[in-house]
């Protein structure tokens, strides 16, 4: 009896012990493990988070303002990277972000870091366009309510995977840009409105490439964008090419990184040929300039 119940004691001793050196010898992440580029940030930038830990972990999300911020992994489980976005309106100051780690050996860890978001120097930028553009009659303005709902539909949903490979690319690589993200626009002196897009100087039918692979979503003429193509490349995030003269690719398909998908023109609330790109991340308007200074990883 005396020696069935000292076995018990032991065993149970054991196990306590063993309960114990487990949690003394789980992974314990602190905010180091974060890194953020690039710095600084300013309103309109997207950026790259990237976790770094040194047991794997089984799943890895985020929180950023209103957005639920989703990561993807190097094969080994111990790197996890997410893009997110800065909306382009957000006041300069302080403002935290949470990554929440599912970790192999049980335990889930929490990190918080605060982002220091300073003002981006933006301009003001007067256009001149024909009329119907800034005061459209009763006809275009069914138009544009149907567009918009055409719009809404490609936006509503984005792969949950990330469809992208390595950094993204400029759409016309030797085209100079004409009119910068974030610049206040003032149509005909009337209407002002923020730039939520890069522009490029192009020649009516010159070949526009895909800033990265994906799905395209949308592939309409619309009112106010003229010819436009949207791609899908997962994870919340969509780049946006309008204005064009032609379109050469369909809803539904699969597409290359730097594949050539339309030709510029100068169709819609164009002031003359050009092509703009737009980019959105979880539906947050960011820069492609500096989403194409961003060194992206391409994990395998």
């Amino acid at each position: 009896m005396l020696r069935t119940l000292d076995r018990t004691l032991a065993l149970a001793a054991a196990m306590l012990l063993s309960i114990a050196h487990s949690a003394h010898c789980a992974t314990k992440l602190d905010d180091s493990a974060l890194h953020i580029s690039p710095s600084p940030l300013m309103n309109g930038s997207p950026f790259l988070i990237t976790l770094s830990i040194p047991s794997e972990a089984l799943s890895v999300t985020g929180d950023w303002q209103t957005h639920h911020v989703l990561f993807f992994s190097n094969s080994d489980h111990r790197t996890w990277f997410a893009l997110a976005g800065i909306d382009v309106e957000l006041a300069p100051g302080s403002y935290p972000v949470t990554v929440e780690a599912n970790l192999k050996d049980g335990t889930h860890q929490t990190l918080h870091h605060q982002l220091t978001i300073e003002t981006a120097p933006y301009l003001q930028v007067p256009l001149t366009v024909p009329d119907k553009f800034v005061e459209p009659a009763p006809k275009a303005l069914k138009q544009i309510a149907a567009d918009k709902i055409v719009k809404d539909k490609a936006f509503a949903t984005s792969a949950p995977t990330r469809q992208w490979s390595a950094s993204f690319l400029p759409p016309l690589p030797l085209a100079p840009e004409s009119d910068s993200f974030g610049n206040q626009r003032l149509f005909n002196g009337k209407v002002a409105s923020v730039h939520h897009g890069l522009d490029y100087h192009a020649k009516l039918h010159t070949p526009v490439a895909a800033i990265n692979s994906g799905r395209v979503v949308l592939a309409n003429p619309l009112y106010f964008e003229g010819g436009c193509v949207v791609i899908d490349h997962g994870l919340g995030l969509m780049s946006v090419y309008m204005h064009l003269s032609k379109i050469e690719v369909t809803v539904g398909r699969r597409i290359r990184r730097g594949q050539i998908i339309a030709l510029s023109g100068a169709s819609g609330r164009a002031t003359g040929p050009h092509l703009h790109l737009g980019v959105r991340w979880q539906g947050t308007y960011i820069d492609p300039a500096k989403l194409f200074e961003l060194q992206m990883p391409n994990p395998h």
